[in-house]
């Protein structure tokens, strides 16, 4: 009889300590079934890094309870540190639109010019049920040999419904992602900022 009750606490000690599974995201889409087909820049493309506010860039996911509150979802987590993330999934949804690859860190050519990207993303709201917003300032900067250097700063806001679901939150934060792509891609080839 004891040895089925310290087989029954043991069980039940186990379910105590067990804990919610842990679920990951990434704001890189899927990769596309086909590539669109553009038409390359006369530039080359590098993506430098992303500043991302202290508050949201955390492994857990911070979500906006009220105007002034904010919650870390312990089970909820980023793939990969915040800024890398919003850095990777800008930066593949840029090669999509530009028709070039990101070339930070590798060889450039010399005879082509090579704009850069900084961004700075002041908010990273994201409010389950009703939005997901992002606020970035983004610097484009061009340099070619034997030319001044020139550049452009504009800023974006960009607001898309969300649902209730985490997934339905990180989706609506890719799509945010493609919307800012495609005005830093519009940008960068009329150089100009959108309106």
């Amino acid at each position: 009889m004891t040895l089925r009750s310290l087989a029954l606490l043991a069980t039940l000690g186990l379910a105590a300590c067990s804990s919610a599974p842990t679920h990951y995201y990434t704001l890189v889409p899927t990769a596309p079934v086909q590539r669109q087909a553009v038409t390359a820049p006369a530039f080359q493309f590098e993506m430098l890094g992303v500043r991302m506010p202290v508050q949201v860039d955390q492994p857990q996911m911070v979500v906006r309870q009220s105007a002034g509150g904010l919650m870390i979802l312990e089970t909820e987590r980023w793939g990969a540190p915040l800024a890398d993330e919003f850095h990777d999934a800008l930066a593949g949804q840029l090669e999509l639109k530009l028709g070039t690859r990101n070339l930070a860190g590798l060889p450039k050519a010399a005879d082509k010019p090579v704009v850069s990207l900084q961004t700075d993303v002041r908010r990273f709201d994201s409010l389950p049920g009703q939005y997901a917003l992002i606020d970035v300032v983004w610097s484009l900067s061009q340099r070619s040999e034997g030319q001044k250097r020139r550049s452009l700063t504009c800023a974006s806001v960009i607001q898309e419904p969300a649902g209730v679901s985490m997934d339905a939150l990180v989706l609506a934060h890719q799509k945010a992602i493609g919307q800012l792509a495609g005005q830093i891609a519009r940008a960068a080839n009329s150089w100009a900022c959108p309106n």
